[in-house]
């Protein structure tokens, strides 16, 4: 069910662009951000800082976007988003000594303060990547393009997310076996 709400956004964002054109897609995409906001507020009683900072974002970028009739702004949406990710992270550990990875998820995993500082480390890389990927395929291919990476590029993420959690996996204490 968790996934569903975290794909639909962009599902509907792609059919609807694939059916009518980008605009219409940005508001489909800026509608289904907000129903979505709402289901996990509903389920969670609670926003997690991403996802404000998503909606924010969205709804920005697609106003933008539907206001001024430029395409430019809705697809540096996610340039900006992972960029900044990227940036608050790194100033958060390497300028502030703060773990915000650990901050936010220490509470339900313990791990060693090294394997924490080097998730961080690769969330950062993440973030970077996905960032400068999104503005080379921005500045280099059309629209169409765009809206179909942003479908099959979901691939990064799920890639990434596994590979985060086989890292993780050695280092989580299970229960002791009893004696």
């Amino acid at each position: 069910m968790k996934i569903l709400i975290d794909f639909f956004p962009i599902l509907l964002f792609f059919g609807a662009y694939k059916m009518f054109n980008i605009y219409t897609a940005t508001g489909v995409l800026m509608a289904a951000t907000v129903l979505q906001m709402g289901l996990i507020y509903a389920i969670d009683r609670k926003l997690q800082a991403m996802h404000k900072i998503t909606l924010v974002l969205i709804l920005l970028f697609g106003t933008l976007t539907l206001v001024l009739q430029d395409d430019r702004f809705i697809k540096w949406k996610p340039t900006v988003l992972y960029g900044a990710m990227a940036l608050a992270l790194a100033i958060a550990v390497w300028g502030m000594k703060k773990n915000i990875l650990q901050m936010l998820l220490g509470s339900q995993l313990t791990l060693p303060d090294g394997v924490w500082m080097r998730l961080n480390q690769a969330w950062i890389a993440y973030c970077a990547f996905m960032s400068a990927v999104n503005a080379y395929v921005v500045m280099n291919f059309s629209t169409e393009f765009w809206v179909d990476f942003k479908l099959w590029g979901y691939a990064f993420p799920l890639v990434f997310l596994v590979g985060q959690g086989l890292y993780i996996a050695p280092h989580i204490k299970g229960d002791e076996p009893a004696r």
